[in-house]
Formats: structure tokens, C-alpha cells, sequence
């Protein structure tokens, strides 16, 4: 996470796997690839909040994204942000959701016809889940084959989007096969405590 000074506010950058939560008038921005943000907010209370996460592993078009061993990231990181804005005012039944991501700029050496991307597993995910929860998505722009650079805006609750170039794409490739075979590592410390695994990209 990092800050930095902006008009009469600040700015907090969030990087994979981090969100924030606010009751200020404050940007948060974020530079999204495959994965999704999620930008909470509640009208009534002032309250906004944003995530980035990125699923860890695939799934079968067949199955529902929450309840698979995939989902489980996906499902944590959405309990954070909803949980530290509760604490700091906000009401679920007032929230309200904008939410981007999801290009297909990432792709395993395991995908396979009947398989989702990653991006397209992270889009299904945050549907399936907010419709659960009952938060509404007012606004998105999710999938495509572009990343995006995002800023969440606390004065109004709007989202200032741009395309982002080939050279930052790469740049977010790159964190991004990071930050997968992360969560693939920890998930199989988690479970079975043997070797680390691995994930080959082209």
C-alpha cells in the first residue's frame, strides 16, 4: 500500500491483495489486469472501501465460483473489506458496488476448453457473489483483453477509469503470475504441507 499527497486529500495506491476502507474524502486507485476490484460504498454513512484480489487456481464452467477451492480467496478478501466497513458505520443493506477487471492478459499453461480464464473466473466470481449477498452493482466494467488503471473517488463515490498501455500490462502480468503462485504455494503449505507448487505461463 502506498500514500501519496493529493489536491486537499490523499491518494492510497492498493497493490494484490490488499483493500481499504475509508471515511474520508480520500482516492484509493489500484492498476488491475486479471484480477477485480471491488468498490463498496454506502451512501447514507460515507463509508467506501476497495480490494484487489485475484483468484488462485481455475475452475470447471460447471461448477458455482464461491464454493470451489478458487472461490475461497475470493470470498475472503470480499469478508474483509464488508466486515471493516460494518466496523467503521456502514450498513450491507445501503451498500453499493461498482467493479472492474477481469482482462484476459493472464493465462496458465493448464487452461483448458472446458476451463475459465483467470479473468473470466474473477468476473463470474464478484457477480456470483455480490447477487448473493444482495449489493447491487450499480456500475462496472469487467473482461475485455485491456487492464485498467482505477480511482475510487470518497467525495462522490464515483470511478475515474483509463486503459492502460502495453508496457504496464506487461508490468501487471508479471505481478500478477507473482501473486498466483503465491496463493498456489500457501494453498499447498496450507493443506498438505509438501514441496512447492508451481504454475507455467506463456
Amino acid at each position: 500500500m502506498n500514500i501519496q499527497p493529493y489536491k486537499n486529500t490523499r491518494r492510497i495506491i492498493i497493490e494484490p491483495g490488499e483493500f481499504y476502507v475509508s471515511t474520508q474524502q480520500e482516492v484509493i486507485s489500484t492498476l488491475l489486469g486479471s484480477c477485480v476490484s471491488a468498490c463498496l460504498y454506502d451512501p447514507i454513512t460515507k463509508v467506501i472501501g476497495m480490494n484487489h484480489f485475484l483468484l488462485s487456481q481455475q475452475h470447471n464452467q460447471k461448477k458455482n465460483v464461491i464454493i470451489t477451492q478458487a472461490g475461497r480467496y475470493g470470498v475472503h478478501a470480499m469478508e474483509l473489506l464488508i466486515n471493516d466497513m460494518l466496523m467503521r458505520g456502514a450498513t450491507k443493506k445501503n451498500m453499493k458496488a461498482k467493479c472492474f477487471g477481469g482482462a484476459e492478459i493472464l493465462h496458465t499453461a493448464f487452461e483448458k476448453k472446458d476451463h475459465c480464464s483467470i479473468g473470466e473466473m474473477n468476473v463470474s466470481f464478484i457477480k456470483e457473489f455480490l447477487t448473493f449477498e444482495k449489493i447491487p452493482i450499480v456500475a462496472s466494467s469487467l473482461g475485455g483483453k485491456i487492464g485498467r488503471n482505477i480511482h475510487f473517488m470518497g467525495h462522490d463515490n464515483s470511478v475515474y477509469m483509463r486503459k492502460i498501455d502495453q508496457d504496464l500490462e506487461r508490468q501487471i502480468q508479471k505481478e500478477e503470475k507473482n501473486h498466483l503462485n503465491k496463493n498456489l504455494i500457501n494453498q499447498k503449505e496450507q493443506t498438505q504441507n509438501t514441496s512447492t507448487n508451481r504454475i507455467d505461463f506463456w
